[in-house]
């Protein structure tokens, strides 16, 4: 089953924020190769969605309705529908991301 997918505000804002800081640090041209190839991994859940593995961060706490998949060295944190993927995040995974999991993940699933 193909699913549509959907990408929440603070995904799209995480994704401009990694093309904003590759253009700056480092070139513009490796910030739209960037961008793309995560446009691709994102654009890839349509497909297979089930494929991504629960964030161990989340699996813990005993969170199992997200799930990731990975362009290293960032991780694209998303929710299966019915019919749709949402992502969530896309968040540098050098990062310490458990508070940013937490916070941003469980607020919207209700759960503390």
């Amino acid at each position: 089953m193909i699913h549509n997918v959907f990408l929440i505000a603070e995904a799209e804002d995480d994704i401009f924020g990694v093309y904003r800081f590759v253009a700056v640090h480092y070139a513009p041209e490796k910030a739209g190769k960037l961008f793309n190839h995560l446009r691709q991994t994102i654009d890839s859940l349509s497909e297979l969605p089930t494929r991504g593995h629960i964030p161990p961060e989340l699996d813990r706490i005993d969170v199992r309705e997200f799930r990731e998949i990975h362009f290293k060295p960032y991780r694209i944190i998303y929710q299966i529908g019915e019919a749709n993927a949402f992502v969530h995040a896309v968040l540098d995974g050098r990062r310490e991301l458990q508070d940013i999991l937490q916070r941003r993940l469980l607020e919207k699933s209700g759960g503390s």
